[in-house]
């Protein structure tokens, strides 16, 4: 299905006569109506960061619903479209944290490819209905995810943005991570505590004390 460590690690889910059940409705959901992001991006943001290189991970509610958006990362849009107003905060938090210029583009792959697992707890979404797909089954499947990150020996950051997101912190037990939160960088909400967090620093003071590499926050591929 991924076609790196990932598919020994949920080999266990892919066998399951459940995960079976829920993919011929997410493929009978594809042939009946426009599902973003394509098909062949759902596992996008486990296929561009190994379990091995996870160091961070940011989680986001579901893809974005619009037209030639979402490609399986939380957060980042395709090429060539205008960054929405959540990534464009995110961008003036990191211009403010580390003096990363902000960027024309929202396309976040550089990120997962320096190890910055950009899960959407729901990774399909119908066009134009945002929270669709919600409650469809991608939760289980997704805190299923979170739970193996858990359990790496390697210390792992965590970046929980706004109230959904936090409500993942009750799967991370393992004391050698690290959780971040605050509110959700959202218009409607990052002037409350999102603006001056210094995620970025702290994830990469955090790496760095621990003895791994920090993450190039600019890297665009």
């Amino acid at each position: 299905m991924i076609g790196n460590d990932w598919d020994e690690k949920l080999k266990i889910i892919w066998e399951s006569e459940g995960f079976k059940k829920f993919w011929h409705i997410v493929n009978n959901e594809y042939e009946q109506k426009t599902i973003f992001p394509p098909k062949n991006y759902i596992f996008n943001a486990l296929k561009l960061t190994p379990y091995k290189d996870v160091k961070v991970v940011i989680v986001g509610q579901d893809p974005y619903h619009g037209e030639n958006e979402a490609h399986g990362l939380s957060f980042s849009v395709q090429k060539g479209i205008k960054v929405p107003p959540s990534l464009q905060n995110i961008y003036k938090e990191l211009y403010d944290d580390l003096q990363i210029p902000i960027r024309e583009d929202g396309d976040l792959t550089g990120w997962a490819k320096e190890g910055v697992l950009l899960l959407n707890a729901v990774l399909t979404v119908v066009k134009d209905t945002p929270a669709s797909h919600r409650n469809l089954g991608w939760e289980r499947f997704t805190d299923y995810i979170i739970k193996l990150v858990n359990e790496k020996d390697s210390p792992v950051v965590f970046i929980l943005w706004g109230n959904f997101a936090k409500e993942k912190a009750k799967l991370i037990t393992n004391p050698k991570h690290l959780v971040l939160t605050s509110p959700h960088p959202s218009p409607f909400s990052a002037r409350y505590g999102f603006f001056k967090s210094k995620p970025f620093s702290k994830t990469n003071a955090y790496l760095t004390k621990m003895g791994l590499t920090p993450i190039k926050w600019e890297r665009k591929e």
